[in-house]
């Protein structure tokens, strides 16, 4: 619909103190509800290294080595992996079931105690020495004095004092310095500069302290020495979060983004070190929430900024009231419990320029997301937000005061605004209001259609509710707006031309080289649709087991979303079976490429046969109908055959269904439509085919001596050519006459009718299959009539009259059954107005009277004197 906005951060700003305080006492209460795991309530959240969304172990069996920030590998196999894959036929499944695991960097874990000095952590990591007793070590070893580790182990009997825990605000560690910094922080002291100035003690070493009298620490600015204390970054530790340093409520909002990830089924992948960086960004701005670091996107890093924007909507959630947001001019779809499909839960309404228009969108969207009858995708939010865009962004330039006073608005405002529209829609000129990647959009037929409907309905509601007449909106304004004039032309079948195009081997390899790099399988995504008919959404949501042999005869097992038909099955060739066959061993080559592992079964019915590459952590999440269908224009621009869409391959498969004998309920049930009206629509070029059908099958009328005998019907195995033979001799044999049509032959040349036209009583009259539904309609009307009869023997006397027509209506019921067209004559009633005027014309001037007309009289009207 239109580019991508946020409501200004101004909305969810923490201005005072106390709104930071009852953000944090929200966020306090559910980090700590009934099934939240206590991790969440940390200021440093440690994580298992399988953890299912914030693991950090590497992928390798058994490797408890950290994976690096781009892939699930660490760094050692991850070079391994580098230099494997150079090899021919080398597979990543392959190198992971033959990898071997790899010792953990002991540098990334806090360091252990000093085996002589509990209170001192090691400086070397492997003999666990602290920095003291490592010094004296090294002293042995630099006077090369003749004396063993074990010797030297020995003697050291005395455990020095430890010189607490470090100072700087985010660290966990214990200093191993009379300057009170851990390791990892005197080195990043030393490499900032040693800000403000503070050092040990001249001609100080590592063993010179031995007794427990304080050092002291010679510093130049000790506040700029805090100041640095305060902001630094911790240590780097596999498997952690250190929000320490931070705001309570920076705290909580990074815990709360970190819960509400991890409860999403389709969510990108946060490593830790990103997250762990945006904790630090705050720290070093001493911002007092997350959502101050949104004021200036330009200077975060892409991974800082995608982390950031999903928390801000997460908290919105949470900061912000329904009523708050209708005054601030959003709606989130998640107050209500919806959240639509690959769309984020915040659709903003301030483009609509008039407050009142805008608080009336959002009270129409609001309903219907409460209604147990909620739209199951997001079109009638964003149709209704274009209306009012067009519609709000129209009247601030032409109404008084910009439209934002509705008492001001006439009907000739509104009329003015149909006559802009109309005229945008014809020339293709572009919309005022409705932008795309920053250009406008044009406006066309249909979007014209949908300004119209939705705007007239949000009114219409408006008036009905009585929200118009509190608003002093004027009634003549919203009648003026008429309903969308609707577009009766449909997507057509494919041209054979196209249809050849399209199914060429070069073309079809074009498809996979140039336009599939990636191979997430477009061309079985569109091979499918020419072998099924499906939707395309049908397709690209297929799951892994979605193909199975039966009685020798392959399915493929799909849901039909659309109308509620779930685990659909339908026959498909051998060779599309083939090939998706193809296409489920390559998606479970890729699971294992990504896990070291084969698929479990019970993972295998949800993961996706054409899975996504993005936000798609265990491989259910199958690809867009938009990025194939992007894929698919962009093929048909290479090939250079028009402009067509994939739908239009259902359109090809009905048409030729219907073409080659199979009926609309067929048809109906194999494309898995509503009603035969929509199967209808889909197979408009050949439905003509089986209204004739219809219409072909007859059977002997009320006044006969055998009603509902069978007279003639269309063959199973007729041709094309024998079935417009008959349709042409029985037309030719025939008229239509009220409930059927007459035989007689005279009539049928033009004659007068000698029985007056009482057609039902005459042995000359059939009836059709197009018939059907008049006739029951007759069996309504006559049983009405017997059961308001006076007493039981008139009620007799009336079913005795109709007798006969019950038999021709069961006779023409049981043919219509045996051809297997039944429910296609009670889904259609077929015949046409215009049939039952064709006796009155034929019957009007006979041959012979139109053959004595002369051509040279003239045809004015005098009057007479």
């Amino acid at each position: 619909m239109s580019e991508t906005r946020r409501i200004p951060l101004r909305l969810l700003a923490s201005t005072s103190g106390r709104d930071r305080r009852d953000r944090l006492e929200i966020l306090t209460a559910l980090l700590a509800a009934p099934g939240v795991e206590p991790v969440y309530s940390e200021s440093v959240l440690r994580w298992a290294g399988d953890h299912p969304v914030y693991g950090w172990f590497c992928r390798v069996n058994g490797c408890r080595n950290t994976r690096t920030n781009t892939v699930d590998l660490c760094h050692p196999h991850r070079a391994e992996w580098r230099a494997a894959k150079q090899e021919p036929g080398a597979t990543r499944r392959e190198f992971l079931r033959t990898a071997q695991p790899k010792i953990l960097d002991l540098r990334l874990m806090e360091p252990p105690d000093c085996r002589f000095c509990p209170e001192r952590p090691s400086r070397h990591l492997g003999l666990r020495l602290c920095l003291t007793h490592f010094s004296r070590w090294n002293k042995v070893l630099f006077r090369k004095m003749d004396r063993t580790y074990d010797e030297f182990v020995a003697l050291q009997t005395e455990a020095l004092p430890g010189y607490g825990d470090c100072l700087v605000a985010s660290c966990v560690g214990r200093a191993d310095s009379p300057l009170r910094l851990c390791y990892i922080h005197d080195e990043r002291y030393r490499n900032d500069g040693r800000p403000g100035g503070a050092q040990r003690p001249e001609g100080w070493g590592g063993d010179r302290v031995v007794g427990r009298e304080p050092v002291e620490i010679a510093c130049t600015d000790l506040d700029t020495f805090r100041d640095w204390c305060r902001t630094a970054r911790p240590a780097s530790r596999a498997g952690t979060i250190n929000l320490l340093g931070l705001p309570p409520l920076v705290q909580a909002e990074i815990r709360w983004g970190l819960l509400t990830h991890a409860q999403k089924t389709q969510r990108s992948a946060w490593p830790l070190w990103h997250i762990q960086a945006v904790a630090n960004l705050a720290r070093l701005r001493g911002v007092h929430s997350v959502l101050d670091l949104l004021a200036d996107p330009a200077v975060l890093a892409e991974h800082e900024l995608r982390i950031l924007r999903e928390t801000a909507d997460e908290l919105r959630i949470v900061y912000v009231t329904p009523q708050e947001a209708k005054a601030a001019g959003f709606v989130e779809t998640e107050h209500y419990g919806i959240r639509y499909r690959r769309r984020t839960s915040h659709f903003d309404f301030t483009d609509v320029p008039q407050r009142w228009l805008r608080d009336l969108l959002w009270d129409r969207v609001t309903r219907r997301l409460r209604s147990p009858q909620c739209p199951r995708s997001p079109q009638h939010i964003d149709c209704g937000r274009r209306a009012c865009v067009e519609l709000g962004v129209f009247l601030s330039a032409v109404a008084p005061g910009g439209g934002h006073d509705p008492a001001v608005l006439t009907e000739d405002h509104m009329r003015r605004f149909v006559a802009d529209q109309n005229k945008r829609a014809r020339e293709g000129l572009p919309s005022l209001g409705i932008r795309r990647d920053g250009r406008p959009m044009k406006v066309t037929g249909y979007t014209r259609r949908q300004t119209f409907n939705e705007a007239r309905s949000i009114l219409r509601d408006a008036m009905d509710s009585g929200d118009a007449e509190l608003l002093g909106l004027p009634r003549e304004f919203i009648i003026a707006l008429p309903t969308g004039p609707r577009a009766d032309r449909t997507r057509n079948p494919f041209p054979d031309p196209v249809a050849r195009a399209l199914a060429d081997e070069s073309n079809l390899q074009l498809l996979s080289d140039r336009f599939d790099p990636s191979d997430m399988g477009y061309r079985d995504v569109w091979e499918a649709l020419v072998f099924t008919g499906r939707r395309a959404s049908e397709i690209t949501e297929l799951r892994l087991e979605c193909t199975s042999i039966h009685r020798k005869v392959p399915f493929l097992w799909h849901d039909q979303t659309k109308v509620g038909n779930l685990d659909e099955a339908i026959r498909i060739p051998q060779r599309l079976y083939e090939q998706l066959e193809r296409r489920k061993e390559l998606t479970g080559g890729r699971f294992e490429d990504l896990y070291g592992r084969v698929p479990r079964p019970k993972e295998r019915k949800s993961l996706a046969l054409f899975p996504s590459s993005q936000k798609n952590p265990d491989g259910t999440v199958a690809i867009s109908y938009s990025i194939f269908g992007n894929a698919f224009r962009d093929w048909l621009e290479a090939l250079d055959i028009g402009t067509w869409v994939p739908h239009q391959a259902r359109h090809t498969l009905a048409t030729n269904l219907l073409k080659n004998g199979a009926g609309l309920h067929h048809i109906k049930q194999y494309l898995g439509q509503i009603s035969v009206r929509m199967a209808e629509h889909y197979a408009k070029v050949a439905s003509s085919e089986v209204d004739d059908a219809l219409e072909r099958v007859w059977v002997c009328g009320p006044g006969s001596a055998e009603p509902g005998m069978l007279l003639a019907a269309p063959g199973e195995h007729m041709t094309r050519a024998e079935a417009q033979a008959m349709a042409i001799d029985l037309s030719r044999r025939s008229t239509p006459a009220e409930g059927g049509f007459c035989t007689y032959q005279p009539v049928v040349r033009g004659d007068a009718c000698p029985w007056n036209l009482d057609c039902h009583n005459c042995d000359k009259f059939v009836m059709s299959g197009a018939d059907l539904l008049y006739w029951r309609r007759k069996a309504e009307q006559w049983a009405s009539l017997a059961e308001r009869a006076p007493n039981d023997k008139i009620a007799d006397y009336l079913h005795s009259l109709f007798e006969p027509s019950a038999r021709a209506i069961s006779g023409l019921e049981k043919a219509l059954a045996g051809l297997g067209m039944l429910e296609d004559a009670l889904a259609l009633d077929l015949r046409r107005p215009q049939d039952y005027f064709d006796r009155m014309w034929t019957l009007a001037f006979k041959a012979s009277d139109l053959a004595a007309i002369n051509p040279d009289d003239t045809d004015s009207y005098e009057e007479p004197a």
